[in-house]
């Protein structure tokens, strides 16, 4: 008996007392704060999207009015009492918006496609490549951004006029065949690609030119489409450098046709915030379609551990 009892009183020791567990309790004062950070920078990041998109609420709004509706009053109505459409119907009807939206749409497809090419293209071999001289250019490229388009603007107006390219499409995309930021961000995102993808395909003798293509291409693609946006939103609401090629109407872009909105003598609001309305959907269409591409992934999926 004695034994017995020896060994459960040893078998007993082993086993942990629950009272002498220390648990967290769910209500601890650690959580709290946890908890209230989480809702401030919530409540801050709504405040600040908020205040972001009044002026595109207040635009849509006027867009909305009809003539006699206040589109100053204080404080503002965001929507309208008596909301119409008639204000995009006059634009519409009155001005050629089909015209000025195909040449947009024509003028971006280009340049994105040629720009998104040509910045592949420059930024494969400053990446992958060991040549003499390959940081002293990229220096050189990256330093070009901090340089302002209207010191060259007047240079490529004279360039452009010389070459016979002024009033038509090419003149307005010749700005924009490639870009240093375009270069510099495809650079650091074919920098990310592991080695590994390029040393097996140079293995099966795949050429330099079928690298790029067929291995390099679609590992970046995440960069290719967010250099694409931005390409695309630049060439859209780009105002300056159209209204210095273009002098015929039948080639003018929609920031030109909203500008023409405003007339010598009178000026309606509403329909500028029509026209403006017009012009900001396409660009807030490709950007819900595209966004889920824009998510950078992990080239090195394709690498087996």
């Amino acid at each position: 008996m004695d034994n017995k009892a020896s060994r459960e009183a040893r078998t007993y020791n082993h086993i942990p007392i629950m009272n002498n567990i220390k648990t967290k309790k769910p209500n601890s004062p650690n959580a709290t704060p946890s908890l209230w950070k989480t809702l401030w920078i919530y409540g801050m990041m709504s405040a600040i999207g908020l205040l972001m998109l009044f002026p595109l609420l207040w635009l849509l709004s006027t867009s909305l009015k009809s003539p006699t509706e206040n589109i100053f009053q204080f404080p503002p109505q965001l929507w309208p009492q008596q909301p119409t459409l008639q204000n995009f119907i006059k634009v519409w009807q009155t001005n050629p918006f089909g015209r000025y939206l195909f040449n947009s749409t024509l003028i971006a497809t280009l340049t994105v496609s040629i720009n998104v090419l040509f910045c592949a293209l420059a930024a494969y071999p400053l990446a992958r490549i060991n040549f003499r001289g390959r940081e002293a250019i990229l220096i050189i490229i990256i330093s070009t951004i901090m340089i302002p388009f209207q010191i060259v603007m007047i240079p490529l107006y004279v360039l452009t006029v010389q070459l016979g390219l002024k009033n038509s499409y090419l003149g307005v995309i010749f700005p924009g065949l490639a870009s240093a930021f375009g270069i510099f961000l495809l650079r650091q995102a074919f920098l990310a690609v592991p080695k590994e993808l390029e040393e097996a395909a140079r293995i099966d003798g795949c050429s330099e030119l079928g690298i790029w293509w067929h291995i390099m291409i679609p590992a970046i693609k995440p960069a290719l489409v967010t250099l694409g946006i931005f390409v695309f939103i630049g060439s859209w609401s780009d105002f300056l450098w159209p209204l210095l090629v273009l002098d015929r109407p039948e080639y003018y872009t929609l920031p030109l046709g909203v500008a023409n909105l405003a007339g010598t003598f009178s000026l309606d609001w509403r329909l500028v915030a029509a026209g403006s309305i017009i012009s900001i959907v396409p660009v807030l269409g490709l950007f819900l379609i595209l966004q889920k591409y824009i998510v950078p992934t992990e080239t090195a999926t394709g690498v087996k551990g």
